[in-house]
């Protein structure tokens, strides 16, 4: 159990590296759209969820406070699968009220994930604690990072960094690009925003592609045509 645990140790430090490392990329991209470094801070505290942050930090930048309504919207959208990790996560986190609402902080996918992958349900409370409880301590250190280097550099378009956001964003998404339906959500999705970008206000198009990637991903079209692909056996898993 020991030689186990260590390894969920492991494995948890590598992804709390892997994903601080985005945390720069949004501190910089954060002052680069007008907020300062305190506020840049402070949203990485209290949201605490990568793939809402860039999208609000992205649509505010794109439309500033014409945009913010749109920006919230886009980034309450993205955290709303938050809450299906929370139901998923609360029978193995356990405990009282307190600890299960000190847990919803840091229930994200990094920690979800890292915790559901294990067999034991103490390794999973192991895996889940130390990888999220992990990467809010490296993300907002790396946060701080991006905040006062992007606040040093100036023009976010001399470095490039007007493009963090999508690229980050990107990288955050990637990893999950595993099964034909979630291609088609993700395709869905682009095709619409970026058909809708030149015609709407910054942040709507996010809206609506959001909706865009519920429908296609509710039917499940793919993933049916994949299930009746594959052969079938007389074992069960």
């Amino acid at each position: 159990m020991v030689t186990a645990e260590r390894e969920v140790w492991r494995e948890a430090l590598g992804v709390v590296l892997a994903t601080s490392a985005y945390g720069i990329s949004f501190g910089a991209l954060a002052v680069a759209a007008g907020l300062d470094v305190w506020q840049t801070c402070v949203l990485s505290l209290l949201m605490f969820t990568g793939g809402s942050q860039f999208a609000f930090v992205g649509v505010f930048t794109a439309g500033g406070l014409a945009a913010l309504p749109s920006a919230i919207a886009s980034a309450a959208l993205l955290g709303v699968r938050n809450v299906a990790y929370g139901m998923r996560m609360s029978p193995i986190v356990g405990g009282g009220p307190l600890r299960r609402a000190a847990a919803a902080h840091f229930t994200i996918d990094e920690s979800t994930a890292v915790a559901i992958s294990q067999g034991d349900p103490r390794l999973r409370r192991v895996g889940f604690w130390v990888t999220g409880i992990g990467i809010f301590l490296g993300w907002n250190a790396t946060t701080l990072i991006g905040a006062l280097v992007g606040d040093v550099l100036g023009d976010p378009k001399t470095w490039g960094l007007d493009a963090a956001a999508a690229a980050a964003f990107l990288a955050l998404l990637w990893p999950r690009l595993r099964q034909r339906q979630a291609v088609a959500v993700g395709v869905a999705a682009a095709v619409v925003a970026a058909a809708l970008t030149p015609f709407l206000m910054p942040g709507l198009p996010v809206l609506v592609a959001a909706l865009v990637a519920i429908v296609v991903g509710w039917f499940n079209w793919l993933g049916r045509a994949a299930d009746a692909d594959s052969p079938t056996t007389g074992e069960t898993a």
